[in-house]
C-alpha cells in the first residue's frame, strides 16, 4: 500500500470510496474546494495498482478569528471493506492531524460521527484518543444524532 497527499485527480477515486462505503455523499466542489484550500491535509491511500482505497478529507476551520482556537476537522475518512483492519484509517487520521499541527499549527482536531457507527467510534476513541464531547441530534441527513468528538492536538 502507498499512502500519500490528496491530488485534485484523486477525487473521483476517492468519491467512489465514499459511495461505495459511506451514507453521506459530497458535491464535487467541495472535494476539490478541501483539497485546492487546504492540500496538505487530506491523503489516499493506493493498493498496489494505483487505485483508491481509502482517504481521509481534512480542513482547517474557517470561522476561527482566535489563534488560540484554531482547529481542524475530519470531514470524512473511508477504507474499501477488504483492506480495513490494517490500520490504513488510523494511519490517514494521524498523517493529516500532523499535517494539521505542522502547517497550521491547529490546537484540536473535531469530527463527527454517527450514533450507531461502533467501528468508528472505537478507532476514534480507543486508537487515537478522542473524546466526545456533545450530541448534536439529528445532525444526519436520515436524522440519526451524531457524537461530537475531539482530539487535542500533540505540539513538540
Amino acid at each position: 500500500m502507498n499512502i500519500r497527499l490528496a491530488r485534485a485527480e484523486d477525487v473521483v477515486g476517492m468519491q467512489q470510496a465514499n459511495l461505495v462505503n459511506l451514507p453521506e455523499n459530497y458535491n464535487i466542489r467541495l472535494w476539490i474546494y478541501h483539497i485546492v484550500t487546504w492540500p496538505q491535509l487530506s491523503f489516499v491511500a493506493e493498493d498496489p495498482k494505483g487505485r483508491i482505497i481509502g482517504y481521509v478529507l481534512a480542513k482547517i476551520e474557517e470561522e476561527t478569528v482566535d489563534p488560540a482556537d484554531i482547529h481542524g476537522h475530519i470531514n470524512s475518512i473511508s477504507v474499501m471493506l477488504s483492506y480495513r483492519r490494517l490500520g490504513l484509517a488510523k494511519k490517514l487520521m494521524e498523517l493529516s492531524q500532523d499535517a494539521m499541527v505542522s502547517v497550521y499549527k491547529a490546537k484540536y482536531v473535531s469530527l463527527h460521527v454517527r450514533e450507531t457507527n461502533r467501528a468508528a467510534i472505537g478507532l476514534y476513541r480507543d486508537a487515537l484518543g478522542f473524546e466526545a464531547v456533545g450530541t448534536e441530534k439529528g445532525y444526519y441527513y436520515d436524522g440519526e444524532n451524531a457524537y461530537m468528538m475531539r482530539l487535542n492536538l500533540k505540539h513538540d
